[in-house]
């Protein structure tokens, strides 16, 4: 199925573009016709994912591949592992797993993304002892830059797994992935607002010593909205929130009251401290036990602008108290929190967890306000605790940069010479980022 003409842009509404031709491939197969066809006419070719990333890696001049197919194609029920259509969406795969009594081993707080862009992005959840969801697969088959299947896993091709496990859509498009999945579980959730200094002190040892551990600052409050994840057996039994409970917390404040307040901020900005200050009151503690993806997933539908660094996790504290103090001294009015998590070291290549602990700070602004100067001045403080920036979010790093941070970053580059050399999978982004 092909379509032309229309503009596509991205959930945040950063990017933009008209497409030379959309394609929706309903199979593997069509799919790689798709990459033959374009590969002849010389046409560059991307696939779109869900159009969740904040950056421009999404961004398809050419021919735009949406992927018209989804759900699981293999589950190995002795190794836990299931092999997943590229096109399956996050949100759709615990029903999928869940008559083989199967999870994620952890998940970000957004579900609308694809497998493939999550993964291929650097999606990550929080938790200490957690790395991010590319580090879960095991294998995957792709269509290289010259049309034909490549099939990457642990015995076929390994040399290249530690590169397409996060390629950035530069190394092909991502056919299936096989992900190694955990037994089901569930989470007792304790949310409950802190002293905001307190919480920095403590944020070493609570991001070790506790399963899932993350916390929100409002700008222009003293008080920090944790929230801490403990894993538990299905056979605990559940506590879900109310139905009510639940439309009232997440629905009307967290995204319809969220919405008018970041409207209402933007014609008069004097009023946002005086408003993070009121939800600094009125949120309380909140005492949940249920299944593990009702819990790290939070349904938001205020559109916003984010910026995510991925920091040594020892550094977080010293930078966010920076980021606090260059807030202050230049008089913003900020009315989205800042998010702070954490995850495991990975061997992943171009994983922000690649080698380290990592922790991340994220900011955001409401996509109706310029992020600009705010994002350039705290990615100064990001890049000099030694930052990664998150692939999907916005950066204004180049290769030159990247190469810094990333020890194999040429290692990458080589492969990417080796599946693409005609870089029929490049776009500005990506020539930005990597290097032409």
């Amino acid at each position: 199925m092909t379509a032309s003409g229309a503009r596509w842009q991205n959930w945040a509404r950063s990017e933009s573009v008209v497409p030379v031709r959309v394609e929706r491939p309903a199979s593997a197969a069509a799919t790689q016709r798709a990459v033959l066809v374009a590969v002849k006419s010389g046409v560059r070719i991307k696939a779109v994912g869900s159009g969740h990333s904040f950056s421009g890696i999404a961004v398809s001049p050419g021919v735009q591949l949406d992927l018209a197919w989804g759900g699981l194609i293999d589950v190995d029920e002795a190794t836990a592992r299931v092999t997943i259509a590229a096109g399956t969406r996050l949100h759709q795969l615990p029903a999928l797993l869940a008559p083989y009594g199967l999870a994620l081993e952890n998940m970000g707080d957004i579900d609308r993304q694809t497998i493939a862009g999550a993964t291929s992005t650097g999606t990550h959840g929080t938790g200490g002892a957690f790395a991010g969801l590319a580090a879960q697969i095991v294998a995957v088959t792709l269509i290289t830059g010259d049309g034909s299947v490549l099939r990457v896993t642990e015995t076929e091709n390994p040399e290249l797994l530690p590169a397409v496990r996060l390629g950035l859509g530069a190394l092909g498009i991502l056919v299936d992935l096989t992900i190694q999945c955990v037994p089901a579980y569930l989470l007792h959730a304790v949310d409950a607002p802190e002293p905001f200094e307190a919480v920095l002190d403590g944020y070493l040892e609570r991001t070790t010593s506790a399963d899932h551990f993350e916390f929100y600052w409002f700008p222009h409050t003293e008080t920090a909205l944790t929230k801490t994840n403990t894993r538990l057996p299905p056979r605990t039994g559940r506590d879900p929130l109310g139905r009510l409970n639940r439309w009232v917390d997440d629905e009307l404040l967290g995204n319809a009251v969220f919405r008018a307040t970041c409207a209402a901020g933007v014609v008069l900005p004097p009023l946002v401290p005086r408003v993070n200050r009121l939800v600094e009151r009125l949120t309380g503690r909140r005492d949940v036990t249920d299944h593990s993806h009702r819990v790290y997933v939070t349904n938001r539908t205020v559109r916003f602008h984010e910026m995510e660094y991925a920091l040594p996790l020892q550094a977080v504290p010293d930078a966010l108290r920076e980021v606090r103090a260059l807030i202050q001294k230049r008089g913003w009015r900020i009315s989205f929190p800042l998010e702070v998590r954490s995850s495991a070291a990975d061997d992943v290549w171009l994983s922000t967890g690649y080698g380290r602990d990592t922790g991340y700070i994220a900011v955001h602004r409401y996509f109706r306000e310029n992020p600009q100067k705010y994002f350039a001045d705290v990615e100064a403080i990001m890049r000099a605790h030694d930052g990664r920036p998150h692939w999907g979010k916005m950066h204004n790093l180049d290769a030159d940069t990247l190469r810094q941070v990333y020890p194999r970053f040429d290692d990458f580059l080589a492969v990417r010479d080796r599946l693409d050399p005609e870089r029929r999978f490049a776009n500005r982004y990506l020539e930005r980022v990597l290097g032409p």
